[in-house]
């Protein structure tokens, strides 16, 4: 080894020296911050961890409560559980159990839901088991054809025909708008 390299190892070894004061003049006039902004990130992580398996916990309470209301329809514990637990299920459930009970008294109390598919299906069942129209967004087309039969029977044909014309013949009721509209010719 000659000076040369000797002096280039040593300035080499001053620079890393003088990096490493620079560090920790910057970490003595820092260390508050930097372990404030480490704790709150540990506390982010550990405060996100524990919300999830709370959410996590409480979508299984439901799920459980749902699968026994699905063995045993009348258990109170379980529904009581899933309205706590899951209301947009609960809601759900409640709707199912009501249209297949043509519980109108049920239906209607689930037409102000705030789960808005379930407002509007209420809507339209109350409306079809009372043999009312409706305006439905969900069962649009399917609100006109009832309406519109309802105008055949009420012996208004041209406001059944106007409201046939609204269904898309693309529609999968585009079939029976078509013969439902026959009927008003043959009505005339």
């Amino acid at each position: 080894m000659d000076i040369a390299d000797v002096k280039k190892e040593l300035s080499s070894d001053e620079k890393i020296l003088e990096s490493a004061f620079k560090l920790e003049t910057l970490y003595k006039k820092y260390k508050f911050v930097i372990w404030g902004v480490a704790g709150a990130l540990i506390l982010f992580f550990v405060g996100t961890t524990a919300l999830n398996a709370i959410k996590q916990a409480k979508l299984e309470d439901a799920n459980n409560a749902f699968l026994t209301l699905q063995k045993k329809a009348d258990d109170s514990q379980a529904l009581q559980t899933l309205k706590e637990k899951n209301p947009a299920l609960f809601e759900l459930y409640a709707y199912a159990q009501a249209s297949n009970k043509q519980d109108v008294k049920g239906l209607s109390s689930l037409v102000n839901s705030s789960n808005p598919v379930v407002a509007d299906a209420s809507k339209y069942t109350v409306a079809t088991l009372e043999r009312k129209p409706v305006d439905s967004i969900l069962y649009k087309e399917m609100a006109l054809l009832e309406e519109a039969y309802l105008d055949i029977k009420a012996g208004d044909t041209k406001s059944a025909k106007a409201k046939l014309e609204l269904i898309n013949e693309r529609s999968p009721l585009a079939t029976i708008a078509s013969l439902l509209e026959h009927s008003t010719l043959k009505a005339k």
